[in-house]
């Protein structure tokens, strides 16, 4: 059993190797641990640092290009260097590495596919109270969205069997961690959560600028997510709301017309048909994209099946060597 622990870094000169002394160097289970960064278009030493400290494998970018992005291209390493079993954490040692075991364990008894770190955000002292409010708030909504039970959505320590991580898939390029619920959820993956400790602030967080902007991410993430697997509710609810309202002004044109007086309400009249045909044309705009749903889970398992093949050629070959994207 392998064990892999990928951590992004851009420009974690100063706090990797204190993130990497923290990592945990055996594991009830795992008869080999692994330790691989992606070098985000890091500007300072951070490679250097790594290389000296000894990590096993560095995938490297010439530019930055964001932490969904490195987060699949440091699973993609991992799975071609043969983890059965893949972690990642923050450069930042936000994380407490001794944690990582609890991670893990719910995979070695295979209960579970992924595993999330619930943090204490309430005791965590240098979250502000506007950010404890709304971390609790965009948990919500992705347990709503994605029908899971994650108390902590946005926590990036997590841990994927190699199955589940074959499956992945992110297609935006702001962060992995609530788009990889939503698929988890709405792809019957079994997800659980274990409660983790977190360390003191080293740096602050270079995720979101402001905690408008966040949220606005956030939220649009959300939104995409619960497109590509639910479209069929979506624009249901959505084309509800004109196709009720415009139900209504058709009955309220009719209690007119019954008592004689509808003639002074035609223009309602027009109104209610705008807004049902609206309701109505958003439902098959609805059912397209059901289709196209239905379309997109026939290339996951595409996907899945060529990374089976692709990946267990690799095995074969791969060296332990940088790696450059």
């Amino acid at each position: 059993m392998k064990l892999i622990i990928q951590i992004p870094c851009l420009n974690e000169a100063e706090t990797l190797e204190i993130a990497l002394n923290d990592l945990p160097k055996h594991i009830d289970g795992i008869d080999e641990i692994e330790y691989l960064i992606i070098n985000d278009g890091s500007t300072d030493n951070t490679v250097e640092v790594a290389k000296k400290w000894g990590v096993n494998y560095v995938v490297s970018f010439t530019r930055n290009k964001g932490l969904a992005k490195g987060f699949m291209a440091g699973i993609d390493a991992c799975l071609r260097n043969g983890a059965d079993i893949i972690v990642n954490t923050d450069a930042d040692n936000q994380y407490c590495g001794e944690d990582i075991e609890k991670l893990v364990r719910p995979i070695l008894e295979g209960k579970s596919d992924i595993v999330i770190g619930e943090r204490p955000i309430d005791q965590t002292e240098h979250f502000s109270p506007l950010k404890k409010k709304l971390q609790h708030f965009g948990s919500f909504v992705v347990r709503k969205a994605s029908k899971t039970d994650i108390p902590d959505a946005p926590s990036g320590f997590r841990a994927f069997s190699r199955e589940a991580a074959m499956h992945l898939n992110v297609m935006n390029n702001y962060t992995y961690t609530l788009e990889t619920i939503v698929q988890a959820g709405r792809t019957s993956m079994a997800i659980d959560s274990v409660p983790i400790r977190t360390n003191g602030e080293l740096r602050k967080s270079r995720l979101f600028h402001s905690m408008f902007g966040y949220v606005k991410r956030s939220m649009l993430t959300i939104v995409r997510a619960f497109l590509m697997y639910r479209p069929l509710t979506f624009f249901s609810l959505l084309g509800m709301i004109p196709f009720t309202a415009g139900l209504l002004l058709g009955i309220r044109f009719l209690v007119y017309l019954f008592r004689g007086a509808g003639g002074g309400h035609v223009q309602s009249l027009i109104f209610a048909s705008t807004l049902l045909l609206l309701g109505f044309m958003t439902f098959i705009l609805g059912l397209q994209a059901d289709i196209i749903a239905n379309n997109r889970k026939l290339l996951e398992d595409i996907q899945y099946r060529v990374r089976r093949l692709d990946y267990h050629e690799e095995e074969k070959e791969t060296d332990k060597t940088d790696v450059k994207r």
